[in-house]
């Protein structure tokens, strides 16, 4: 366990060291498992809000709120557009779905609102 590269979680410090099983931070005497740092990161779950700071999940309908322009597209996505069964996936734009009279579209949480 001599990963003498891994900052320390707490103040990001370079200069933490291995101290038997434990990781040891010399300058905030933070001391951590780096084995279940990896599992809390593993574990920890996106938590995906629309516009308002509602809190989306998978299946959720939401409506579109303001005109959305598409690439290659004639026309934009016009505000008021409702979306049903979005997904959440992760990156930049981190909602997919199926908008009627464009298909498939990945979107971003801060132009949408709960429906």
């Amino acid at each position: 366990m001599s990963d003498e590269s891994t900052p320390c979680p707490k103040c990001k410090s370079p200069y933490a060291y291995d101290n038997g099983s434990l990781m040891v931070c010399p300058e905030c005497n933070y001391e951590w498992n780096p084995t279940e740092e990896a599992e809390d990161e593993a574990n920890a779950t996106q938590v995906i809000k629309d516009s308002n700071g509602n809190i989306l999940q998978d299946g959720d309908s939401v409506v579109i709120i303001k005109d959305l322009p598409v690439k290659g597209a004639p026309k934009a996505i016009k505000a008021g557009t409702k979306v049903k069964n979005i997904r959440l996936t992760d990156g930049d734009h981190n909602i997919d779905c199926k908008i009627d009279g464009f298909g498939a579209m990945a979107l971003k949480s801060e132009f949408v609102r709960k429906a």
